[in-house]
């Protein structure tokens, strides 16, 4: 059996392209998502995929990316599916797990990923601070009215029922009522 996977990061973007091609190159079933690579927890149509495939199986992406964002979470994946005899294709990368050149190319790019979104979080980080040297970047705004923290907290309700009434967690509840105590 063939399965593909497809993700993208945000519910804006479109899979319809990943799944034409993933069709195109003969998975049977295709299991597709939108969420971050950053990580694999909380990507429920993966860890779907990772528990029903079985020994003979081929595992289709696009691109490696599509499966993960950090060496790590990549090579876990390929552990996994090495372990339960399943192979890993990638459409536009010459990967192939069943082979020893395509367990190669797909080591060098898991380290070349990694490196390139270190890299691309170092730039980020670096014109934030430029940002706030300049007193540009401020931050997001504010999402919680101190005041109304400050009112609730004056009519005796405490920090447990303020965060329910505010939608908020009770850490963010003190770290306000600490910021209006310290004049």
């Amino acid at each position: 059996m063939r399965y593909g996977y497809a993700r993208v990061s945000s519910s804006s973007q479109d899979l319809a392209i990943q799944e034409a091609v993933l069709r195109t190159a003969g998975c049977d079933v295709i299991r597709s998502e939108k969420r971050s690579g950053t990580s694999t927890k909380d990507r429920s149509e993966l860890e779907t995929l990772l528990s029903f495939v079985r020994k003979g199986d081929v595992v289709v992406v696009t691109r490696i990316d599509r499966l993960a964002r950090s060496i790590a979470d990549l090579a876990a994946i390929v552990r996994e599916l090495e372990q339960k005899g399943v192979a890993l294709q990638a459409t536009e990368q010459p990967i192939d797990t069943s082979t020893a050149a395509g367990r190669c190319f797909l080591q060098m790019l898991g380290v070349f990923a990694e490196f390139e979104g270190a890299i691309r979080k170092e730039r980020q980080l670096e014109g934030i601070a430029k940002a706030k040297s300049e007193g540009v970047y401020k931050g997001r705004k504010r999402s919680i009215d101190p005041s109304e923290i400050k009112r609730l907290a004056a009519e005796g309700k405490g920090a447990s029922e303020i965060a329910r009434i505010v939608k908020i967690g009770r850490a963010s509840v003190y770290r306000h009522l600490q910021e209006i105590a310290v004049p």
